[in-house]
């Protein structure tokens, strides 16, 4: 299963679909509304996420079992520093790799100033890199503390994040380089909205491939969240770091909800279907992220 994934992932073409849990007991509706979809016919795999915006949800390595046995396709599951300290992320990739959940998104995670949760005190025992270098060890045999395991773990894949645009280029393919040094096999970046934009992106990963000597075929993944509403649109470029909303965008949905909204609706579909072959012509490698809107991307990807 994470033989093909793997090689999808850098000789092919290569396409994920990012889901939600729930404040919910159960996430089974989210795989429901999938199969019914056929969406698992139309992705190389899941990836889950695991409380955004230190709002509690349903456990991302459970809820990644739960997709991985249904459609029988690698689910990455996210894992956060903002949670767990280094014993509880231990743990927690022992018992997934007997589950074989073996694809692991290393977060550092988001502030707890928003979450949900009264006084909740965020561990952050350090950022992404740590658990990056524990997937290290892992994969060599050892814990973190160099302490030999009585059964080496089965081969884990990394995965990380970075921003897909910052004001300093430089900064940016830095935290290229730091997640590559790391181990980072692929590297998903926020949703990317311009062509130019994801060229840069490219180049800039590329060069820190270079930098970092690393001959292995890491990948870049284009972040792709399709935008239908002058609202998402204003959220993403006020509140979510490292993306770039080009103003013409939010000035054709600007006009468009003028007129009503469906016709906001309609030009958000059209812009976000252009923009998504051109970045799959561009680089077929994409991670998609829509908030559960399991319609739209069906939509999306079926007509494309």
């Amino acid at each position: 299963m994470f033989e093909d994934f793997v090689d999808k992932l850098k000789n092919g073409s290569f396409l994920t679909l990012e889901t939600t849990p729930k404040h919910s007991p159960t996430f089974k509706p989210v795989v429901d509304r999938i199969e019914e979809l056929g969406l698992h016919k139309l992705v190389d795999g899941f990836s889950v996420t695991d409380s955004p915006l230190a709002k509690m949800r349903y456990s991302s390595l459970f809820a990644s079992l739960l997709l991985q046995e249904r459609f029988q396709k690698p689910v990455i599951a996210t894992m956060s520093m903002r949670d767990r300290n280094k014993i509880a992320l231990q743990g927690g990739l022992l018992g997934a790799n007997e589950h074989d959940i073996r694809a692991i998104l290393a977060l550092t995670g988001d502030p707890v100033h928003g979450s949900d949760q009264p006084k909740t005190k965020g561990v952050f025992e350090g950022n992404s890199t740590m658990l990056l270098d524990m997937i290290k060890c892992f994969n060599a045999g050892i814990d973190y503390a160099g302490k030999a395991l009585e059964v080496k773990p089965k081969k884990i894949y990394p995965f990380a994040v970075v921003n897909a645009f910052a004001k300093n280029p430089k900064n940016l393919q830095k935290k290229m380089r730091l997640k590559l040094e790391h181990g980072a096999m692929g590297i998903i970046t926020q949703p990317v909205y311009n062509i130019d934009n994801a060229k840069r992106l490219l180049e800039m990963f590329d060069e820190a491939i270079i930098e970092v000597g690393r001959e292995d075929n890491p990948q870049l993944i284009f972040g792709y969240f399709p935008i239908t509403k002058l609202r998402v649109a204003q959220f993403l470029s006020s509140h979510v770091p490292g993306v770039y909303v080009p103003k013409k965008l939010m000035n054709i949905l600007y006009e468009a909800k003028k007129v009503s909204e469906e016709e906001q609706e309609r030009v958000g579909f059209e812009f976000s279907y252009h923009l998504l072959r051109e970045l799959r012509a561009l680089h077929p490698k994409t991670h998609v992220m829509a908030a559960n809107n399991f319609k739209l991307v069906s939509k999306l990807l079926n007509n494309s």
